[in-house]
């Protein structure tokens, strides 16, 4: 059972075998409400359709997210698509496509696949039904995302102290995997990797403004406004694609607080992004395990303050270039972590303003840093300390990977 519609390509063979199962369960724990409103909408209660998914977005807001039940997650899921679909009736495609996003992002992983699948009919509709703006007005303007490949002495000066003035990180070329993994992997130690990646589609596509519209902009995303996560002003919001890429467009000419859409699984969400990516070979020298793909995009100027993480790490840098400096992993102490467990991983110790009177340890302590340019990839071994900001704007992918408790 699902909401009515003669266009086939709206299909959702998931939700419709399901219905009976989910209802009885969504029964059991109290929602006759939903249960009711969801029937109305499955038959076309556009009203009764929102109303639904309004009682499930108050159930997953009704304690930690740890604690909600799965099958009110899979009712929000459920609620999406039927409003998605009412959406699609009425040739309300952005709204279709937000409703779709939000169930990918917030809903639960049964009925992913039906979502997943009127995303791409809803996307082409999208794409057929819009006549580009910015073409008709400006047919001749530059839509490239980075324009001018070079950083100014401007950037360079806001860098932290002593940049660029130390050990920097080797950088390889042509490196086998045997290398990789006798060289750098088991040893545990930084390399840049200049042309791991000349083969991916996305170094081509990602600085095409056009392309990246055309693929991804209407759909809603999860990105941070702020400084940082440390910053108590820092807030996330949820945006249209197309409005991230304007905010990315307009930061160096504003005052506005920069937005980043940062440690995100995009690409489980718009797999057309995931084929341009290829996961790199290093990420399986020590038999290991991909455990997270993630994006990292977001305007000059946007920083990820000093931390630490669990797993390997190959930072990919596709459009743009970063500046990264990092610490060993062996000098925690000497970095001040918080002592909050949520925060343990993060130094107090703020790069851009350091204050050696409060933190004398970070006196003379080294580190390694480098530009990460465009087409570079950076092994950062587990836990080694590191921060990293943006000279231009950039797009990057991290791919994390854990070895196999028997390499």
């Amino acid at each position: 059972m699902s909401a009515a519609n003669s266009d086939h390509d709206l299909d959702t063979p998931i939700l419709d075998s399901e219905w009976t199962h989910l209802i009885q369960s969504i029964s059991k724990q109290g929602g006759y409400a939903y249960v009711r409103m969801a029937s109305r909408a499955a038959a076309g209660d556009r009203r009764a359709a929102e109303a639904a998914r309004e009682m499930a977005w108050e159930q997953l807001h009704s304690g930690p997210w740890h604690s909600v039940l799965p099958v009110w997650r899979d009712a929000y899921s459920m609620a999406c698509l039927h409003v998605s679909k009412l959406h699609v009736a009425a040739g309300e495609f952005s709204d279709a496509l937000r409703a779709l996003d939000m169930g990918l992002i917030m809903g639960g992983p049964l009925l992913k696949p039906d979502l997943h699948s009127l995303v791409t009919v809803v996307s082409a509709k999208a794409r057929a039904a819009r006549v580009s703006q910015q073409q008709q007005k400006c047919p001749n303007a530059d839509r490239r995302l980075v324009r001018d490949d070079v950083v100014s002495k401007e950037l360079l000066g806001v860098l932290p102290r002593k940049s660029l003035s130390c050990k920097m990180v080797v950088k390889r070329s042509g490196l086998s995997l045997e290398g990789f993994l006798s060289e750098y992997l088991l040893p545990g130690r930084p390399v840049i990797i200049t042309d791991g990646m000349d083969h991916w589609p996305a170094r081509s596509k990602w600085n095409d403004l056009d392309y990246l519209t055309k693929v991804a902009g209407d759909r809603t995303v999860p990105v941070e406004v702020g400084k940082n996560y440390l910053y108590p002003e820092w807030k996330q919001e949820l945006i249209t694609f197309s409005q991230f890429l304007e905010r990315i467009q307009a930061s160096g000419s504003t005052s506005a607080a920069p937005t980043y859409l940062a440690q995100h699984p995009l690409f489980d969400q718009i797999t057309e992004l995931r084929e341009d990516v290829c996961i790199p070979d290093y990420c399986f020298a020590g038999g290991g395990e991909l455990r997270s793909l993630n994006a990292w995009f977001g305007p000059a100027g946007t920083v990820t303050p000093l931390h630490h993480d669990p797993h390997h790490n190959v930072f990919a840098q596709v459009v743009g270039k970063k500046y990264i400096r990092l610490y060993l992993a062996s000098l925690s102490e000497e970095l001040y972590p918080y002592t909050e467990t949520m925060l343990c991983n993060s130094s107090q110790v703020d790069l851009d303003n350091i204050d050696e009177n409060e933190f004398p340890k970070m006196r003379d302590l080294e580190f390694l840093d480098c530009i990460l340019e465009e087409g570079d990839m950076l092994y950062i071994p587990p836990k080694w300390w590191h921060y990293v900001r943006s000279l231009t704007p950039s797009l990057s992918v991290s791919f994390w990977w854990s070895e196999h408790e028997s390499s």
